[in-house]
């Protein structure tokens, strides 16, 4: 959501205009391809290093990793806070567009600036896991870090809260709404890659193949599959957990997948998905439940008086869970965290699949071979079988190949050069998956096959060996 101070105050000016002013505010994200960049999200869960349990927020916990960061004069971080907590750190000078955030459950985020190319990407992700590790030794916290999908030992009561107003809300309301949605909040990690669109037309067709092949990348990046100490019986014990999470704002949504969707009609879906929040003041009212379109319409008591605009929108975008998220930009959502050499492989697969247009087309084309409900059918299936799951007369591994093969085309065609002696393109990121649609395990498959064999089911192990 919006920083506080950086929230657009424009009004949203009511009448028949209103679809349209709203899917103009989208439409301001279209940019010209030199201007397309790559912004990549990952998550990872602290642990305490002599007990392997969570870390609390406070004492000597995330809030002083947190500090531990902000004190550092060498590194350009400002501090966020939300009532007086230190909740969060906005990027400025070389890490400007960056910002560090905390997930429900005190989950370490970073959100990565856009950056124009994979090996920027690689090198950012690289210098914060090392401005991370000083920020540990500076805070005196024993804290380490494994980017997993799915806590892999602790019950979701011994799961810390993070004191963010927006959790709080989140919180109560997720009861109401599905079975697994506190899991969601405190017991899952993801990896997500930030891509831009050029016209609508060009958002539509990325949209419906990213939402469509969502289901394929959960099963080559499933990375939980334990829950508990045990094994749950998934791949990715995180997208299952997704399938009762609150599914008014989740999942594959048919209208996405229409011949004539666009940034309208997306306006018309989201005004329906019910609100969590507004921001007034600094601080966040809990309308919970309320209607978006009933507000604009003056028929939300719980704001009479309260004038709604292009900032509350742009805040209810952030609250809206589909597999493929658009706001002024598409947001790839489907694949658990991992390790980095994978969680770099899905910012690659998914800019190779989408930011070439013969790649782009390739990928439209295999899409196109079946209906998109088989692609939301293959969405059940996929957290339990993974790669296995049957897909036409052969399995999801067959389709991933595939989507690799598309993906590493179009990074060669995009020719960009890491430097250095080898002068390598961005198609070296897609290494880990080539060896996985070749036959080898994914991290679920390793860790499990680490589990029945040199750790004697202790799952607890996992945290050594995924460390970053």
């Amino acid at each position: 959501m919006s920083n506080p101070g950086d929230q657009d105050a424009t009004p949203i000016e009511p009448g028949p205009g209103l679809l349209a002013q709203l899917a103009d505010h989208l439409a301001e994200g279209c940019k010209p391809r030199a201007q397309w960049r790559i912004g990549t999200e990952h998550e990872k869960f602290g642990f305490r290093t002599g007990d392997l349990t969570p870390p609390p927020y406070a004492p000597d916990g995330i809030e002083a990793l947190l500090e531990a960061f902000a004190a550092d004069r060498s590194l350009p971080w400002e501090p966020i806070a939300d009532n007086g907590h230190l909740i969060g750190l906005k990027g400025l000078e070389a890490h400007e567009g960056a910002s560090i955030s905390l997930e429900p459950a005190g989950q370490f985020e970073l959100s990565g600036a856009p950056l124009a190319s994979l090996h920027q990407t690689a090198a950012e992700m690289h210098g914060h896991f090392e401005e991370l590790h000083r920020a540990v030794d500076r805070s005196g916290t024993r804290l380490g870090f494994a980017p997993l999908g799915f806590h892999p030992t602790a019950s979701r009561a011994q799961m810390p809260w993070m004191p963010k107003t927006r959790y709080a809300i989140m919180r109560r309301y997720m009861a109401e709404v599905g079975s697994l949605g506190l899991d969601m909040m405190q017991r899952t990690c993801t990896v997500q890659v930030n891509l831009d669109y050029g016209s609508e037309a060009d958002m539509r067709r990325k949209l419906q193949v990213a939402l469509a092949l969502q289901p394929v990348a959960t099963a080559l990046f499933a990375n939980s599959p334990f829950r508990e100490g045990v094994p749950s019986g998934f791949m990715s014990t995180r997208a299952h957990i997704w399938t009762d999470t609150d599914n008014a704002r989740s999942g594959m949504p048919a209208p996405f997948f229409k011949p004539g969707f666009g940034f309208e009609r997306f306006v018309d879906w989201v005004l329906d998905v019910p609100m969590y929040f507004v921001s007034r003041d600094g601080a966040l009212r809990d309308v919970a439940g309320a209607s978006f379109r009933g507000w604009l319409a003056g028929r939300e008591p719980r704001l009479a008086g309260v004038a709604p605009t292009l900032g509350d929108f742009d805040d209810h975008l952030t609250t809206v869970f589909t597999d493929v998220r658009l706001k002024r930009f598409l947001e790839m959502r489907g694949s658990d965290a991992g390790s980095p050499a994978m969680m770099l492989a899905q910012s690659a697969l998914w800019v190779g699949l989408l930011y070439d247009d013969a790649a782009l087309a390739a990928a439209h084309a295999l899409v196109r071979r079946h209906d998109w409900t088989d692609y939301v059918s293959l969405r059940a299936l996929v957290p339990r079988e993974g790669l296995s799951a049957r897909w036409g007369r052969g399995t999801v591994r067959d389709l991933a190949g595939e989507m690799v093969a598309i993906a590493a085309d179009g990074l060669r065609a995009r020719n960009l050069s890491g430097g250095g002696a080898s002068g390598a393109d961005e198609g070296r990121f897609l290494e880990p998956l080539r060896a996985i649609v070749a036959g080898a395990p994914n991290q679920a498959e390793h860790w499990l096959a680490r589990y029945h064999g040199a750790w004697n089911g202790d799952a607890s192990r996992i945290f050594a060996e995924a460390r970053i």
